[in-house]
């Protein structure tokens, strides 16, 4: 389903110097010294857009460092007189977005804990109303698609039209070399649900660490997201916060210079036409996988019928453990990532499972239970 929204291009409110479109900056202001020092060092390299800062910060822990304050608006608005950048920050409150537009701040962003509150993102569209100013919002702490889109539409609902979404990826229980679960797909969903949504990658907070910021940034650019932010310091060694995720103006540019940058449409005729044939080929592919799923599911039908005749339990545990074993097995002989085929696997066993339930309880006056189960 496509979303509403009333969006102006992002072309339309912030012109790149050089592409990528960069928005970069300490992770958080902490001396006028230390801002005004980064920012004149960053708007030397020519290819930063826009000068970035922390001025509140949400913190996990009462005691940690919270952001210097409103005090830190003035240095904004000095390094962008002495530098010419545009500046942006983070509000979480109306009183923010109050102070920051007295401020003179160019753009604001909703931070991924406040995208995850309802009522934070109302009471900061409520204080956006009948303001024209750049609003990008991150996507929630947790990976729900809804909270993200329900943050978007909230804001927009209020006027602002110069809207953008910030891909910072997502918490985890699992722990993995990345400080934030990427989790590709959902970023790719938000497009496909609003195409025309700029959509910048935060590769600074995915990585948390700067060795990985060049690999996120280049799948990045590579899934056609719009631009970068990522968080640069004139000596992050010192930094008061996010210290391991900041890099240096100098290796930002070293950064950048690295990344290869691939055009979203195919402009040659001939890699057109091979591109068409190849897709072509996918789509009967498609076609004939979704036409055997189809089949699976009535002999499915057929074994709920069956165990329902016979008394029998609609779960069998080592039946599916065959299955998975021997798929899966299959699948890595054919070259298949086998966390893929398993997840696959478990989609097709849990729609499986959802259509015998629904005939085990056909004419026994029960409401067919929805659920899908998983197992790993």
């Amino acid at each position: 389903m496509k979303l509403d929204l009333k969006i102006q291009p992002l072309s339309s409110w912030i012109t790149a110097k050089a592409q990528p479109l960069l928005i970069a900056g300490p992770c958080s202001a902490e001396t006028e010294e230390q801002l005004v020092a980064t920012a004149h060092l960053l708007a030397a390299t020519g290819k930063v857009t826009a000068l970035r800062a922390g001025i509140w910060k949400p913190r996990t822990r009462p005691g940690e460092f919270e952001g210097i304050g409103s005090i830190g608006l003035e240095w904004l608005k000095r390094a962008k007189a002495e530098t010419g950048l545009p500046t942006a920050v983070e509000v979480a409150t109306a009183k923010h977005v109050e102070e920051a537009l007295k401020g003179g701040v160019d753009i604001l962003w909703i931070g991924a804990r406040s995208t995850a509150n309802p009522f934070t993102v109302q009471e900061i569209a409520d204080a956006l109303k009948g303001v024209d100013i750049p609003v990008m919002i991150k996507n929630p702490v947790n990976p729900d698609l809804s909270l993200w889109i329900g943050a978007l539409e909230r804001v927009n609902n209020a006027g602002i039209t110069k809207l953008a979404a910030i891909h910072r990826g997502f918490s985890s229980y699992e722990k993995t070399a990345f400080r934030n679960e990427p989790m590709w797909d959902l970023a790719i969903n938000l497009k496909t649900h609003a195409p025309e949504l700029p959509i910048i990658c935060d590769p600074s907070h995915i990585s948390g660490n700067r060795e990985l910021i060049p690999y996120v940034s280049q799948k990045a650019l590579d899934m056609d997201m719009q631009g970068l932010m990522i968080e640069s310091h004139i000596d992050p060694s010192v930094a008061w916060t996010d210290a391991k995720q900041q890099v240096t103006p100098a290796a930002l540019v070293e950064l950048i210079d690295r990344l290869t940058l691939r055009k979203p449409e195919v402009v040659n005729k001939d890699v057109k036409d091979k591109l068409a044939d190849l897709r072509d080929n996918i789509d009967k592919i498609d076609d004939l996988v979704i036409a055997k799923l189809a089949e699976r599911m009535k002999i499915v039908e057929q074994i709920g019928n069956y165990k329902k005749d016979n008394g029998i339990t609609i779960l069998q545990v080592n039946r599916w453990d065959e299955i998975l074993q021997k798929r899966t097995n299959y699948g890595k002989a054919l070259n298949l990532n086998p966390e893929f085929t398993e997840k696959l696997l478990e989609l097709i066993h849990g729609e499986s499972i959802r259509k015998q339930t629904e005939i085990m309880n056909k004419g026994q006056g029960n409401a067919p239970v929805q659920e899908q189960l998983t197992h790993s």
